[in-house]
């Protein structure tokens, strides 16, 4: 598919970056992505996306906007608070970028809807509230050898990977036990998820593109309230029940 004026000025200063060219836009272009989480996370890793000129993202997230959304979520505004927020994100979007395409599915993440949504994907973005829904996640990217990218944060903390079925572990491998996960019961800081959430968009840009390293293989830790930063190689466990059985 072959660029219009329009794309080529709009995506000029990155198609400029050594090893990106018109080659790397044409694989953001032809990439679906989806985007599990609208909030101060997958809101901003969409909102990356879209200007990168990911081609289709697809938002997936249930629920209705809450005035303390608004410390974070940059694709919201005041006067849509009470309104389920998917479609909000996706007017914001495309108002920032009308040549990309933007889906919204105003559920969360179900065992009903989420092999679907993989299977038609090319990469996903893991920005789910709780671990029910990052699970059922990860079990459709391993068994549609999906790529994820898997970000999460609490107060100041916050963490960072990219899972390729068959080469990386995966989030079962990573966490075999599920940290107790209260949607309300952290505090966010919206310049804390708002890092990682670029953080998050880079790492899907680098894996898509071919450009730069990514953390396969690598969880990186981050403690913002301090500025430190680690990169650990978590166990791939070869009995994992979810992505054992993948050839590596």
């Amino acid at each position: 598919m072959e660029f219009t004026p329009t794309e080529l000025e709009r995506y000029s200063r990155q198609i400029q970056i050594p090893g990106f060219g018109e080659d790397g836009q044409k694989r953001l272009k032809d990439t679906v992505a989806i985007v599990t989480g609208v909030g101060g996370l997958g809101g901003t890793v969409a909102l990356y996306l879209a200007v990168a000129g990911v081609g289709k993202i697809v938002l997936v997230r249930g629920g209705n906007l809450r005035l303390d959304d608004l410390n974070r979520q940059i694709l919201m505004t005041n006067s849509w608070v009470g309104q389920p927020r998917v479609y909000k994100a996706k007017e914001t979007i495309l108002n920032i970028n009308p040549d990309i395409h933007v889906e919204v599915i105003p559920e969360f993440v179900t065992s009903e809807n989420i092999e679907d949504l993989v299977r038609k994907s090319n990469i996903a973005f893991d920005c789910a509230f709780d671990f029910t829904e990052r699970d059922l996640l990860n079990t459709a990217c391993v068994r549609w050898k999906v790529p994820m990218i898997e970000a999460a944060m609490s107060g100041m903390e916050a963490y960072l990977t990219t899972i390729v079925p068959g080469e990386t572990p995966c989030l079962s491998c990573i966490f075999p036990e599920k940290p107790k996960w209260d949607r309300w019961g952290f505090g966010v800081l919206g310049a804390v998820s708002g890092s990682l959430a670029c953080l998050a968009a880079l790492e899907g840009i680098k894996l898509l593109t071919g450009v730069g390293e990514t953390l396969k293989g690598q969880l990186l830790t981050m403690d913002l309230g301090n500025t430190t930063f680690a990169k650990r190689r978590p166990y791939h466990d070869p009995e994992c029940p979810t992505c054992g059985g993948l050839k590596r």
